[in-house]
């Protein structure tokens, strides 16, 4: 048999190193699909597929409690089933009727605490012989080796995102400080680019000031501006140090929540609400979490609308 060396940098990455995996496991074991996946919450996201017949994509969601491997993870189910049918809880997973499944592979991927990232997995069609079943050791390896390189690259992503700020310092609103819109969009980019590879949960904040014109018009502009730094030192204390706070112009500020989901954000929305009101600060708010389909800047245009259905709900307090 003819060695096959590895290109130099093939690996350098998490996403390539999978979808090599994927390829090698599929041309080794056959199964019409592999992927390596993420859960988050309820939700099962693929990351990477190697499909052949099931049309499922990079991005996919699936339900996580509808899946053979989350009653892989709970111990209820092998790691490896050529009958799926033959095992009850394989044969009672909703996910069982919406595609046809005859055999299943599955084990975990996980974070450097030992909790579950993820899984690398398969399905067929069609049964497959028990024979199957002494690949495990191979399964295993693999998907121990992706969970090293996960482990390693989550890392350097960190560090990358301190990068991000550090560099993104020099995009600051003049006045509060906050990054600006330019800062905002660029934080936001990486941020998603971290969101598909890895299946990171996201929220969005958004936040309209109520009443600044009336400041500027009955106080003057300097009672506007000491609102709006108020406003944005409220924002700088209420957020985490990873979180990303900024003025879009005017009286439009926004947060990005990062690898937080709906209920780990609603804290930071009782603070904000708490401390605009001891500070007699009126403002609008909305917010969304990131839909591993459709992205970020979805999620930005939903906590606006989210936000302008409050201000509307109270138009006599919004001048």
């Amino acid at each position: 048999m003819q060695q096959v060396i590895p290109e130099p940098g093939r690996f350098l990455d998490f996403a390539t190193a999978a979808q090599e995996v994927l390829r090698l496991l599929h041309n080794r074991l056959g199964f019409d699909l592999w992927m390596v996946t993420r859960t988050e919450k309820d939700d099962w996201i693929v990351l990477n597929a190697e499909d052949h017949g099931y049309g499922v994509t990079d991005g996919t969601v699936f339900r996580w409690a509808d899946s053979f491997c989350f009653h892989m993870v709970t111990g209820e189910g092998p790691r490896i089933a050529p009958r799926s049918d033959s095992v009850p809880a394989y044969a009672a997973a909703p996910i069982g009727r919406q595609v046809k499944i005859g055999a299943y592979v599955g084990v975990p991927l996980n974070r450097a605490d030992g909790s579950l990232f993820g899984t690398l997995c398969a399905i067929h069609p069609a049964p497959q012989p028990a024979a199957i079943q002494a690949e495990q050791p191979l399964v295993e390896l693999l998907s121990g080796l992706l969970s090293t390189i996960l482990i390693t690259e989550l890392r350097a992503a960190d560090e990358q995102r301190r990068a991000e700020r550090a560099q993104a310092e020099a995009l600051a609103d003049s006045l509060t400080g906050l990054y600006n819109r330019r800062g905002w969009d660029q934080l936001l980019a990486a941020e998603e680019e971290r969101c598909r590879r890895y299946g990171h949960p996201a929220c969005v904040l958004s936040i309209d000031l109520d009443g600044l014109k009336t400041v500027n018009d009955s106080l003057g502009h300097a009672a506007g501006d000491d609102l709006l730094r108020r406003c944005a030192e409220i924002l700088r204390s209420a957020i985490r140090q990873q979180d990303v706070a900024a003025r879009l112009g005017g009286d439009e500020f926004a947060i990005l929540c990062v690898e937080c989901d709906l209920p780990g954000v609603r804290g930071l929305i009782e603070r904000i609400r708490t401390a605009f009101a001891a500070s007699g600060i009126g403002a609008s708010l909305g917010v969304a979490s990131r839909d591993p389909a459709r992205g970020l800047v979805h999620a930005v245009e939903q906590a606006d609308q989210a936000m302008y259905a409050e201000k509307r709900a109270a138009p006599f307090l919004r001048a």
